[in-house]
């Protein structure tokens, strides 16, 4: 197990069920050291409102001895890249994770996919595209890998894209592994939980990675402290009380 996770939502994304105290005790006896909550961006119908960002500067930086970083899974609005992150909330929030949902981006085809994908990765404000593999919204792989790397966005390896959610995306995320590791670029891991009880369940992304020999030097949840070399490297961004991870 890794004891870093990058994609969780709370009760905040009214169809997920746990708060934040929830993850912080569940992370406290799986041994996860760090997470991010990133709740959907304002522009999805259940999310929070984006007062909910601006305000997370007022959570902790460790609680009970858990590391927590201030996160949103934003939505790839258009073929411009633009994403519902926007304003006083890029000062707060430590982690951007972004990507396609059906109620704010409805599928089309690959090439507008790939185009708005990439474009999104090329306006500099993500750090992590979610879930990559999803079927509904079909990618040029390569593409969007070789993008990745140029523009030093991790691609997400999504473990509930195996179990709950986006059926059909084995293949897919199977594809995005390899391409990630042949443009040399990164792969973050998301348990993508919508109740405590999976935080940091990676066992099918895992088992992906372990099959090709993807290399463990660029995945980001292997140490507390490359996560945030890498959100420093993308951000200049140091954050003094997790100095010590």
């Amino acid at each position: 197990m890794y004891p870093v996770d990058l994609h969780m939502h709370t009760v905040a994304s009214t169809h997920a069920y746990s708060t934040l105290h929830d993850y912080v005790a569940q992370a406290k006896k799986t041994g996860i050291q760090l997470f991010a909550i990133t709740d959907h961006g304002p522009d999805m119908a259940d999310a929070p409102h984006y007062w909910h960002f601006v305000n997370m500067k007022i959570w902790p930086r460790v609680i009970d001895g858990v590391a927590v970083l201030r996160g949103i899974e934003a939505n790839i609005k258009n073929q411009q890249g633009d994403i519902d992150c926007f304003g006083p909330m890029l000062e707060v929030l430590d982690l951007i994770v972004a990507g396609f949902h059906e109620p704010v981006y409805a599928p089309r085809d690959k090439h507008h996919h790939t185009e708005a994908m990439i474009a999104t990765m090329e306006q500099g404000l993500v750090h992590i595209i979610s879930h990559p593999g999803n079927p509904k919204f079909e990618v040029d792989i390569p593409a969007i890998a070789e993008a990745a790397a140029h523009f030093n966005v991790a691609l997400e390896l999504n473990n509930s894209s195996f179990t709950t959610s986006r059926p059909g995306s084995a293949p897919n995320c199977r594809l995005v592994a390899e391409a990630v590791a042949k443009a040399g670029g990164r792969l973050a891991f998301g348990s993508d939980s919508h109740t405590c009880f999976t935080l940091g369940d990676f066992e099918h992304c895992l088992n992906i990675t372990q099959e090709i020999g993807f290399p463990e030097e660029r995945i980001l949840n292997v140490t507390p402290r490359r996560l945030l070399d890498f959100l420093e490297m993308r951000t200049g961004k140091v954050i003094p009380e997790l100095a010590g991870l």
